[in-house]
């Protein structure tokens, strides 16, 4: 397991400080499948256009807002309330979990919302599902998160949606 430590980058680190990389994710959920599970909080259209592993829940802990903010020159993410709400439809705070977005951040947050909710097992994937961008400057890849991760470790993933494992918010 990746201990805590300064090498976690601020952005990824959580109060419960439990951190794996996807491949040691996979490996922990292999060794128990029926006590561990892998929550991926990205967007639906991230499960849909990017993949997700084949075992995992996908919970979005934020969605995307489609409002340009000039300063950050991104849409922004917006949370979701009903986040721990929805985990709990599906995991106890005993259980093992392991949060995973693209690259390490969203799932922090999530793991924080959980932890605060008196979750105590509750793991950081840091790499995420595509990895950390990639600082080759001689790449063709430049600037893309093609390193590490869940797709580039060589863990079983699918662009099939799994509705009965979707646990989304609630349309009004």
């Amino acid at each position: 397991m990746t201990e805590p430590n300064a090498s976690i980058p601020k952005g990824k680190q959580t109060v419960l400080g439990l951190y794996l990389t996807a491949k040691e994710a996979y490996e922990k959920w292999k060794a128990d499948p029926d006590k561990v599970k892998v929550i991926d909080v990205r967007t639906p259209e991230e499960y849909l256009f990017v993949g997700h592993p084949t075992m995992a829940w996908k919970i979005p802990v934020a969605v995307q807002i489609y409002e340009w903010d000039p300063e950050k020159k991104k849409f922004p993410m917006k949370p979701l309330p009903d986040f721990v709400a929805r985990v709990r439809e599906v995991a106890n705070p005993d259980d093992t979990l392991m949060l995973m977005c693209r690259s390490g951040g969203r799932s922090a947050i999530g793991v924080n919302l959980l932890a605060q909710a008196g979750f105590k097992h509750v793991y950081n994937i840091v790499d995420g599902m595509e990895g950390d961008v990639n600082a080759d400057s001689d790449s063709v890849a430049q600037a893309q998160p093609l390193k590490d991760g869940w797709k580039n470790s060589g863990c079983p993933w699918t662009k099939k949606l799994t509705p009965e494992r979707m646990v989304l918010p609630k349309t009004k």
